[in-house]
C-alpha cells in the first residue's frame, strides 16, 4: 500500500482522493493546502491530517509519494522539492508550461530515482486502448487524421480571482484545461508534434482567458489532426480517428465515465462496443503505485511527457505569431 500526500485540495484534488478510496493499492494518508479551513470537514471525513506547509508532508517519512493538484505554475518547484524529500511525484496536468522547466522538474525526479507520473487519465480509457490496438494490428489501417473537440462554459464558472482565469496560469484559450487531453490522445496514438497553426480569441467576456481556440497539426508520423475548444458554449467532448481501413469515434457530454466507441470499417457494418463503467483517475493513480512497487518506469514515457509540453509551447508560439511553429525536439 503506497502512502500519498495530496497537495491541493481543490475540486481536482478532493476528486482524486475520491476516487481513490478503497484502493487495495493506493491510499492518501495526508493533505496540504493553502486554505486549510476550506478543506478541513472534507479531510476529517477521509480521515487524514491536513497542513497550510507543504514542507509537513514532505518531512514525513511515512509519506511515500505526493499527488499534486496545485495552479499550473507551481507544478515545477512543488516536483523539485518533493524529488529531492524522496519523494515520488504523481503530478496532475499539464506537467510544467515551458519546455526549460519540465526538463528540470524531469532531471530532478531522475537523480533523486524517484517515480514520475503525469495525470493524463484518458489513457486508461478503454476505448482509447482500444482505439490504438486496431491501428497498431492494422484493422483500422495507418492512421491519417485525429479530430477533437473539447468545449464547456468554463469561462462563466470562476470568479475573477480565480487562478483558472488567469491567463498567465492558462495560457492559450482552453488549451491548459482541456485540450492538453486531446493532444496527449493524438500523441499516445501517433507520436510528437511536429507542427501546429492555432489560432485563439476572446469573444464573449472583456477579462480572462480566450473562449475560442482551434489547431492545425502536423505530426512527425505524417498523420494531421484538429483541435477546438470553445469556452462559451454547452459542455461536450469528442475525438474521431481516420484510418485507410475505416474510422472509430468517440464522444458524450460527460468524459470522465467509461466511454463507448463506435467503429466503422470501410464495407462493414457499424458497431458499437461498450466497457465496464471504472473511473480512470483510479486506475491511472493503481499504475503510479504499481511503478513505485514494482522500481518501474511509470506507463506513460517520459518523451511522451517532453512532446506534449513541446506541442503546447509551440502552440502557444503560433497564437502570438499567427505562422505555423515548429515544436521543439
Amino acid at each position: 500500500m503506497i502512502r500519498a500526500a495530496i497537495i491541493g485540495l481543490g475540486r481536482w484534488g478532493q476528486n482524486m482522493v475520491t476516487c481513490a478510496r478503497g484502493s487495495t493499492q493506493i491510499r492518501f494518508a495526508a493533505g496540504a493546502t493553502r486554505t486549510p479551513e476550506k478543506a478541513a470537514a472534507f479531510a476529517a471525513e477521509h480521515g487524514f491530517p491536513l497542513h497550510a506547509d507543504v514542507d509537513a508532508v514532505l518531512q514525513d517519512k511515512n509519506i511515500d509519494a505526493v499527488v499534486i493538484t496545485t495552479p499550473h505554475k507551481s507544478h515545477l518547484d512543488l516536483i523539485t522539492r518533493a524529488a529531492r524529500a524522496g519523494k515520488h511525484v504523481f503530478v496532475e496536468k499539464p506537467f510544467t508550461l515551458n519546455l526549460p522547466d519540465a526538463r528540470v522538474a524531469i532531471d530532478a525526479c531522475r537523480q533523486a530515482k524517484v517515480t514520475l507520473a503525469l495525470g493524463f487519465n484518458w489513457r486508461f480509457q478503454p476505448a482509447l486502448l482500444e482505439v490504438k490496438r486496431m491501428f497498431t494490428d492494422g484493422t483500422l489501417g495507418k492512421l491519417l487524421h485525429i479530430e477533437g473537440n473539447f468545449n464547456g462554459p468554463s469561462v462563466f464558472r470562476y470568479a475573477p480571482d480565480h487562478w483558472r482565469p488567469d491567463r498567465s496560469e492558462s495560457p492559450g484559450g482552453g488549451m491548459t484545461g482541456r485540450g492538453v487531453h486531446n493532444m496527449d490522445a493524438m500523441i499516445f496514438l501517433t507520436g510528437p508534434v511536429d507542427q501546429v497553426y492555432a489560432q485563439s480569441f476572446r469573444q464573449v467576456l472583456d477579462r480572462g482567458v480566450d473562449d475560442t481556440t482551434s489547431v492545425l497539426y502536423r505530426f512527425q508520423s505524417g498523420a494531421t489532426g484538429y483541435l477546438g475548444m470553445v469556452l462559451a458554449s454547452a459542455e461536450c467532448w469528442r475525438m474521431q480517428f481516420f484510418g485507410t481501413g475505416g474510422m472509430a469515434e468517440v464522444g458524450a457530454i460527460e468524459h470522465l465515465p467509461t466511454w463507448d466507441l463506435t467503429v466503422q470499417l470501410i464495407d462493414k457494418p457499424r458497431e458499437v462496443k461498450r466497457y465496464t463503467s471504472e473511473r480512470t483517475e483510479k486506475l491511472e493513480l493503481e499504475a503510479f503505485a504499481r511503478a513505485i512497487e514494482a522500481s518501474q518506469p511509470y506507463v506513460m514515457p517520459v518523451e511522451d511527457i517532453i512532446a506534449g509540453v513541446s506541442g503546447l509551447e509551440a502552440i502557444l508560439r503560433s497564437i502570438d505569431s499567427g505562422q505555423p511553429e515548429k515544436a521543439e525536439r
